[in-house]
């Protein structure tokens, strides 16, 4: 089927950690087995990385569906000075 992501966006200062529950991003793909989506990390956050709770400090590039219904998932932001905006794809 096809596949509707819909995104919000994310604001991040230095040091901050964003959860990406199921509304940061939200994927459907009309099949009716949300917990069968993966999303892939194709470009990674630039002042920071994306991990999954029960693996700190790891950067991932993917994740599913359910880890982010369980709120497993997050965008952490790296500590350093950053003049620009960024976003997560």
């Amino acid at each position: 089927g096809d596949i509707v992501l819909l995104t919000k966006p994310v604001t991040l200062t230095e040091g901050d950690r964003v959860t990406l529950a199921t509304d940061v991003p939200l994927a459907t793909d009309g099949t009716s087995k949300p917990e069968k989506l993966l999303y892939a990390v194709s470009l990674p956050p630039v002042h920071g990385q994306i991990e999954h709770i029960n693996y700190p400090s790891m950067p991932i590039s993917s994740y599913s569906q359910l880890d982010a219904v369980a709120q497993k998932v997050s965008n952490i932001h790296d500590n350093s000075h950053c003049a620009g905006r960024e976003s997560l794809r």
